[in-house]
């Protein structure tokens, strides 16, 4: 099966960078398996942690697109960085506390977030919640900003209900999958 759209997709505004020129950011949400070079590089950090890599899960791409000047002449390039779950197997810890230090730190890190690239996802003027990338069930940071990136809400729940998956032995995220499962 070759690449397909994007389950949801989010641009943010230009945003002005100091050399004068704007960065437009945008996210495109899976989830899909992950690639060999992601499923590899996921193998790799539960290694380097003592851990077995049991699946991984490609959740997003952040898509970076700038234009400005270079050389005084007109130019552009653009980036991408994918955001993935590596499954290891992590033990299974109480999330309660961690949930509790999300909560009073939310708002300071959406504030952070619109600083960097330009607004908080929302629909219907309802923001979207802030997905924790290794989740707080596992271990994972409640507030460390490469932890925690915004997702629609139909997508939050479809990501949320894969990592159960993720985290058993022989499911389908322990699947390679195309080096560039979507279009854009």
């Amino acid at each position: 099966m070759g690449p397909q759209a994007a389950s949801a997709k989010w641009e943010g505004p230009p945003v002005t960078t100091p050399d004068g020129g704007t960065v437009r950011y945008a996210i495109y949400y899976g989830p899909w398996l992950c690639s060999a070079r992601w499923m590899t590089q996921c193998e790799r950090r539960c290694a380097s942690e003592g851990h077995v890599l049991v699946g991984c899960i490609w959740l997003a791409d952040l898509k970076g697109d700038w234009a400005g000047r270079w050389a005084y002449l007109p130019a552009e390039a653009g980036t991408r960085y994918a955001i993935t779950h590596c499954c290891c197997d992590y033990p299974v810890t109480d999330p309660t506390l961690t949930r509790r230090q999300w909560d009073n730190a939310r708002d300071n890190y959406r504030r952070d977030w619109i600083a960097e690239f330009g607004g908080w996802p929302q629909s219907g003027g309802r923001n979207w919640p802030g997905h924790h990338v290794r989740d707080l069930g596992h271990g994972g940071h409640p507030t460390d900003p490469r932890n925690v990136f915004p997702v629609p809400d139909a997508v939050h729940t479809i990501i949320n209900s894969a990592y159960p998956q993720c985290y058993a032995r022989g499911s389908r995220w322990s699947t390679v999958g195309p080096d560039r499962p979507y279009l854009d």
